[in-house]
């Protein structure tokens, strides 16, 4: 059941992303050359509604769809990781034209050449899962 739930979710998300041109490689560019607001819009309204349902799902305890408490963990104060990893994330996305979620929205609406960026995306994933506890994190 938690498997259905979550690919029709996943999938609503899709349609979401495809709808609002969330996934556009010409929307992507026109952001980091500061051209238009549309995805700075979507991503600050995003972040914005993020905020306040965390906030309000650890102030009243909430819980999830199937009864359990949802756990925020608080993140660590280490900033050089942050640093680092956002502009590893902003590279990957600048040099491939979208980010994780978009990939797989780009391949299902028939870009198929988003294939190979998928590819070495997973396979760097894998990667770091390897060399992951030898890492500094």
């Amino acid at each position: 059941m938690k498997k259905v739930l979550f690919l029709l979710i996943g999938t609503f998300f899709g349609i979401v992303l495809y709808k609002s041109e969330a996934a556009s490689w010409f929307r992507i560019y026109e952001m980091f050359n500061f051209h238009s607001f549309h995805m700075y819009g979507i991503m600050g309204s995003a972040l914005l509604c993020g905020i306040l349902i965390v906030q309000v799902i650890k102030r009243r305890g909430l819980r999830d769809f199937f009864g359990y408490q949802i756990q925020i963990r608080d993140k660590e104060n280490k900033v050089t990781r942050y640093i680092l990893g956002g502009f590893l994330f902003g590279m990957g996305w600048a040099l491939a034209g979208a980010c994780p979620g978009p990939m797989y929205v780009l391949l299902g609406s028939g870009a198929f050449s988003i294939g190979v960026v998928i590819i070495f995306a997973v396979l760097g994933t894998y990667i770091y899962g390897i060399f992951k506890d030898k890492l500094p994190h």
